[in-house]
């Protein structure tokens, strides 16, 4: 029986890659070694500008603050608050009167509340005057019923008149006022020229007399009565005048005008 003949195996060979033979020279192992730094540089530039942006955010916003609310506050405590926040005040040079602001407190501001700033920028504030009087028009030298339409248009109250006689000045006119035109007041005093002789009257007392009642006798006198407005007064009842002008005492002549405030 013939004896088989040894059979030669073959052992499959690894397929060569196509980077085999360039990375077996001392060339390829240098361009091998070239790109590998070249990636791990990209790697390490990439997760540097990753963080190096980050923290630039991170810096950015702690340089950034909101600002306070200052409006109302009194400019020391408007500094105050500012200099905490890291900002700077600056002061507007013109003032506004307001009545709802007490004087030296802060009226408006510029960036509004809320608004986010970099650290140092100016923060400008408008200071309150607070409540002022109006400016009084010069009257004196005026007709009676000119001034006092002067006056109403200007929401001044006239406090009292006083009166002359002289043949200096037309009847009926404003001889002088105080305070002067141009100043500053919430109320006037007149002084007026009435024409000579004729009847002549002392104002009375009306404080706490009902008011329709007074009216008709004065205006029966050829008095020429307004009511300016009716005001609370507890403990009253309506109608009854806690203001006159002018005064009691005064020398009044017919045709001369009163004015009557009355409770409500």
């Amino acid at each position: 029986m013939p004896l088989d003949t040894p059979r030669t195996r073959q052992i499959d060979q690894p397929r060569a890659r196509p980077f085999d033979k360039l990375r077996a020279g001392p060339v390829g192992t240098r361009v091998w070694t070239a790109g590998r730094l070249l990636i791990l540089v990209a790697a390490l530039g990439i997760t540097y500008g990753t963080f190096f942006l980050a923290a630039l955010r991170v810096a950015t916003r702690a340089r950034e603050v909101k600002v306070p609310d200052v409006r109302g506050r009194s400019v020391t405590e408007a500094s105050a608050a500012l200099t905490n926040a890291g900002l700077s005040l600056k002061i507007d040079p013109l003032r506004r009167s307001d009545p709802k602001v007490p004087a030296d407190h802060v009226l408006t501001q510029d960036p509004e509340p809320g608004t986010v700033l970099r650290r140092q920028r100016v923060v400008r504030i408008r200071v309150s005057e607070g409540q002022r009087d109006p400016v009084v028009p010069t009257v004196a030298g005026q007709a009676e019923r000119t001034g006092e339409t002067m006056l109403a248009q200007e929401q001044i109250a006239i406090l009292a008149t006083s009166e002359i006689r002289t043949s200096d000045y037309q009847a009926n006119t404003i001889v002088a006022q105080s305070p002067p035109g141009k100043s500053r007041a919430a109320g006037v005093m007149l002084l007026i020229n009435r024409p000579g002789g004729g009847l002549s009257y002392v104002m009375p007392d009306l404080i706490g007399t009902p008011s329709g009642r007074v009216i008709d006798v004065l205006r029966r006198q050829d008095f020429r009565v307004s009511v300016l407005g009716d005001v609370p007064y507890p403990g009253l009842p309506t109608g009854i005048v806690v203001r006159q002008t002018p005064q009691a005492g005064f020398q009044l002549v017919a045709g001369q005008p009163i004015s009557l405030e009355v409770s409500r």
